[in-house]
């Protein structure tokens, strides 16, 4: 097998699986920039259903409020790509879902949409289990798909160290 940082993102979705099984905990993920893809691929897996809940795609600022009740005075104050607005995304989302555990993410994909404080690349992510909320940030290259692609697998491989 191959060692932990080069798993590719089905091997980790698996890894994730088999941990959240043995503990007989679920999963929920709130999307912005990734638009689903984490839901998608953690859905990819056969089975999935036995510990994948809901996924909540919460693309613009009023469905961070609507669906996760993501105060939007927050947004306002510390912007839609912040650490604080993630935590909220986590806690939303496990608020309205079955599940024991989140996964969420925030962040500008590009092409447009940067700012000095927060350029293309930037992504917030916010990860809730029973042991609490954990958040970070990273910066990733490359064009929006290049973006999503590495938010993905971060989301997914951080995920699953947590897990463990």
């Amino acid at each position: 097998m191959s060692s932990p940082n080069t798993l590719s993102t089905p091997e980790w979705v698996a890894q994730i699986a088999d941990s959240l099984q043995k503990k007989q905990w679920l999963l929920t993920a709130a999307e912005s920039c990734t638009g689903g893809l984490i839901s998608a691929a953690c859905t990819d897996l056969a089975g999935s259903s036995a510990w994948f809940e809901r996924g909540f795609v919460t693309y613009s600022n009023d469905a961070k409020t609507e669906m996760l009740g993501v105060d939007a005075a927050l947004i306002a104050r510390h912007g839609a790509v912040s650490e604080e607005v993630v935590r909220a995304m986590v806690q939303g989302a496990l608020a309205r879902a079955h599940a024991q555990v989140a996964v969420a993410v925030t962040g500008v994909a590009g092409p447009s949409g940067g700012s000095a404080a927060k350029p293309v690349g930037t992504v917030w992510f916010g990860w809730g289990t029973p042991a609490g909320v954990v958040s970070e940030i990273r910066h990733f290259a490359g064009d929006r798909a290049a973006v999503r692609a590495a938010t993905v697998q971060h989301a997914l491989q951080r995920l699953a160290a947590l897990l463990t």
